[in-house]
């Protein structure tokens, strides 16, 4: 019989695996990520923090929290796949490319400052799934494994 502790860890993990993939594609396939792609790893250094926390403490008061930072990360995935789609506008900050307003000084010190990396332009896709969209998925199933945590003695 699998315990609370074992489905904690996997879902631990689970997050783990997914953030080392996104800094892998990062630094070693250079593809800097926008501004959802950031969003998207916020949850998931939660739900890593939770799941140590959990197995050090057995503290099932944790347990809802790790659910609902996979939740979370499933729905900005799910968010940035729309935007990645053009089914919905995503942030202006990422998607737009409107530099009206903005002096030659502003717009050079701009493009100087970052890379523009864009929200609504998919750079890697997988069976026709987006990054935004596997980490959609996968987060679903994390989900699954902090619920099952849950019901689980």
């Amino acid at each position: 019989m699998i315990t609370s502790k074992q489905y904690v860890v996997a879902a631990g993990l689970g997050s783990l695996a997914l953030m080392i993939g996104a800094l892998g594609f990062q630094y070693i396939g250079e593809m800097p990520p926008c501004k959802l792609c950031y969003w998207q790893r916020y949850p998931h250094i939660g739900a890593i923090v939770i799941s140590v926390l959990f197995v050090l403490t057995g503290l099932r008061l944790l347990l809802p929290l790790g659910a609902l930072s996979a939740l979370g990360t499933a729905a900005i995935g799910g968010y940035h796949t729309g935007v990645e789609n053009k089914w919905w506008q995503g942030p202006t900050s990422c998607t737009s490319s409107d530099i009206g307003g903005l002096s030659a000084d502003e717009l050079l010190s701009q493009i100087m400052s970052a890379p523009l990396v864009r929200c609504d332009e998919i750079p890697w896709s997988f069976l026709n799934l987006s990054m935004a969209s596997w980490n959609m998925i996968v987060s679903l199933f994390l989900l699954g494994l902090w619920m099952r945590a849950y019901n689980t003695r």
